[in-house]
């Protein structure tokens, strides 16, 4: 299977990814025909760490996104090329990510106990 393959069910309706965009990926919007997100960071290392993260995962998947980096900033943004719009496969991809990035082990009572809240600690900003 590669990324072309069209086995999605193809181009999902602007209205539709609005809808679940809202109901699944609250954080992620629509921009000229991507699905985005921006994660702040505490600064490069912590970008240069991300993008390499969401990398792995596209890896994984056999399924791509654009990534833009700053200093501070991690922009995801999904597509599927090869349909030239946002399928099922972007939104499971970005799940994927969202939940790899937002995971907060100190929340899940278990024993990894989680970035300490100081700000000299800083890697994501959670929101």
């Amino acid at each position: 299977m590669t990324e072309n393959d069209s086995d999605n069910g193809g181009v999902l309706a602007g209205s539709e990814v609005e809808a679940r965009l809202k109901r699944e990926l609250p954080r992620w919007y629509e921009e000229q025909g991507f699905i985005c997100r921006d994660y702040r960071t505490g600064g490069w290392r912590a970008t240069l760490m991300l993008a390499n993260a969401v990398g792995h995962l596209a890896e994984l998947a056999f399924h791509h996104p654009d990534l833009h980096l700053s200093y501070g900033l991690l922009k995801v943004t999904l597509k599927t090329h090869s349909a030239d719009g946002i399928t099922e496969k972007d939104l499971e991809l970005a799940r994927r990510i969202e939940a790899l990035i937002m995971w907060r082990p100190a929340g899940e009572g278990g024993a990894l106990e989680g970035i300490p809240d100081d700000p000299k600690f800083r890697y994501v900003e959670y929101d």
